[in-house]
């Protein structure tokens, strides 16, 4: 009798191959799994069951009735913000500073790590290097203070200003000024914490290239355009995607430490309005729907530079 069983697809295949091989892997490397768990907890806990929150978006969230019991409200909280005042404001202030910070603040440790590359004498890159980190271990709350205190019109820095003949200013007072003192305070910040990962890369490099180049009579800066550069590029563009995917996420806390009404005008991004509103006037799901519609920027924003990505360079996060 001719057997009528359902032939095993090729996806069915895959599947089985697939948990099969993951079985075996759990059994033979048990402790690294366990050593894994943690980290999955912590994404589990803190990243994805927060998502359930997100329902309040579309809700007239009480506290009181919870989530369940709060109205249905649709899209009404992301029409209000559409069609509201501070809707343009917010994201062409987003928009600008998260566009500064990626054109001047990303290629910043890439520099940097370039130039301590050349270093020949180790203890004066060691110096170097000591003092390009300190700062991205100071709290963002004493950098707040000093920039403050630095840009008052009677501070150093308009100290220096008015010895070469120039007009002192209150810098976070001047919304024209304030986009600038975030984005170089940031650079500042953490432009020598950024160059950890690309000087790992360089050390990844292999030497006998260099060497090839030098008998091709190549120099110093032609090694690095043409070795050096096209190393870690793999590591340049992965950053790049990355720092792309959350161009929309200016950080709140230096902007709430750093702006006043008076700089609003400039200074609010997207992120500081929804804590004014949700935290200052409990307007919760007003403030989860503007929160909600950064988060699909950032992933729509994603996913486009890591296509575009992997279409004309084949280099991509997945």
């Amino acid at each position: 009798m001719i057997s009528k069983t359902k032939p095993v697809t090729t996806v069915e295949n895959k599947r089985k191959l697939f948990h099969f091989g993951l079985l075996l892997d759990i059994r033979k490397n048990k402790l690294l799994y366990v050593m894994l768990l943690p980290v999955l907890l912590y994404y589990v806990v803190f990243h994805y069951a927060p998502m359930y929150g997100a329902l309040i978006a579309f809700k007239d969230y009480s506290p009181r009735i919870g989530i369940w019991g709060s109205d249905w409200v649709g899209f009404e909280h992301f029409v209000n913000f559409f069609n509201g005042a501070y809707f343009w404001r917010t994201i062409k202030n987003t928009v600008l500073i998260s566009f500064y910070q990626l054109l001047f603040g990303f290629p910043a440790p890439i520099i940097l790590a370039l130039l301590l590359n050349e270093l020949r004498h180790a203890m004066f890159k060691r110096m170097v290097q000591t003092v390009t980190y300190m700062p991205h271990f100071i709290s963002l709350i004493v950098i707040c203070g000093i920039l403050k205190d630095f840009t008052t019109s009677d501070g150093v820095i308009n100290d220096i200003i008015a010895f070469f003949g120039g007009e002192r200013s209150t810098f976070l007072l001047e919304p024209s000024l304030f986009r600038s003192v975030y984005v170089s305070s940031g650079i500042w910040q953490n432009i020598g914490w950024g160059t950890i990962i690309f000087l790992a890369a360089l050390t990844g490099i292999d030497q006998e290239q260099y060497e090839a180049a030098r008998i091709d009579g190549a120099g110093r800066w032609k090694q690095m355009t043409h070795v050096t550069l096209p190393g870690i590029m793999p590591i340049i563009i992965i950053l790049l995607i990355l720092d792309i995917g959350k161009m929309m996420n200016v950080g709140f806390e230096k902007i709430i430490l750093l702006y006043n009404p008076g700089t609003y005008e400039t200074a609010d991004v997207i992120s500081s309005y929804v804590y004014r509103v949700g935290l200052q006037d409990f307007n919760y799901s007003y403030s989860s729907a503007v929160g909600l519609f950064n988060s699909v920027i950032n992933f729509a924003l994603l996913i486009s530079s890591n296509w575009l990505s992997r279409k004309f360079n084949d280099t991509s996060l997945w």
